[in-house]
């Protein structure tokens, strides 16, 4: 059994809160170099060098990419053969404080939803944790901004429902979101499941590197197809127009009940901003 202690959790939750808000993930710039060598549209190109120069400056002086800094949600895979000596929980908690209030970053997390101007603070992060095989434990922060967040959708549809249906039903979203939620984006999609495992499986595809292929070949072909639907819309960077509303299209699918089929979508702006440490 190996045994990691929780302020090590609490130091690494540190450590990659303020990494993830300052430094854009390098799948997420290549995305971005990738589009902007396609584009045509004059207006979208400018709008894509806008983005990629507030990245680098954001990484060149330690700054947040975004001045909304997110509800921080953070992702803990642990090995089966791992014991975590203390409350992992608080450990976190206290890590995602520590990190935004070093990086001067703005606080955003209310603690009760229906008063919504008292009490704001830098976290609870909303936590996910799944038990693995092993001795390795893998943690995520994952800076969720609310202008992408409040555009995603779950639907329950009927077990029926084609590939059309889906494909269609996102596509609503996506045109509904605009440049309200700050494109060219990164769609998340979950499948199966019920309807809050499908908005779980909708945001840990979020995590997948954008230019890395689904390995099962009916959700990468999929992937494609929405993906090429979506950018035909010609919304563009910012709602400016052009060929890249999307970056990219990721899936990530459960069993479910024979009576169902839930689909959620969880939109990421073009600051999909995640990090990684391996334990």
């Amino acid at each position: 059994m190996r045994i990691i202690n929780s302020q090590t959790i609490r130091d690494i939750t540190s450590q990659l809160a303020i990494k993830a808000n300052i430094n854009l993930r390098p799948d997420v710039l290549r995305g971005l170099r990738k589009s902007l060598k396609i584009e045509t549209n004059k207006i979208a190109r400018n709008a894509l060098r806008t983005i990629i120069h507030n990245a680098l400056i954001a990484t060149d002086k330690q700054i947040a990419i975004c001045q909304d800094t997110g509800l921080p949600i953070v992702f803990i895979d642990i090995g089966d053969e791992i014991f975590v000596k203390g409350n992992i929980y608080k450990a976190v908690n206290q890590g995602i404080k520590d990190g935004y209030k070093k990086a001067h970053f703005r606080q955003s997390v209310i603690l009760d939803p229906l008063r919504a101007k008292m009490d704001v603070d830098f976290c609870p992060a909303v936590i996910h944790i799944r038990i693995v095989k092993g001795r390795r434990l893998s943690l995520t922060v994952l800076p969720k901004g609310f202008g992408c967040e409040n555009k995603s959708a779950v639907n329950m549809l009927k077990p029926t429902a084609s590939t059309g249906e889906i494909i269609k039903w996102i596509l609503d979203i996506v045109k509904n979101a605009g440049p309200d939620a700050c494109p060219p984006f990164v769609v998340g999609v979950g499948l199966g499941g019920t309807l809050d495992e499908a908005a779980r499986l909708a945001k840990y595809a979020l995590l997948r590197q954008i230019d890395k292929q689904n390995q099962d070949k009916v959700l990468s072909g999929l992937e494609s197809k929405i993906l090429r639907e979506i950018n035909l819309t010609g919304l563009g960077p910012f709602g400016f127009g052009g060929k890249t509303t999307a970056l990219a299209v990721k899936i990530e699918k459960a069993p479910t009940h024979i009576a169902g089929l839930p689909v959620a979508l969880n939109l990421s702006c073009h600051a999909l901003r995640s990090a990684t440490k391996l334990l």
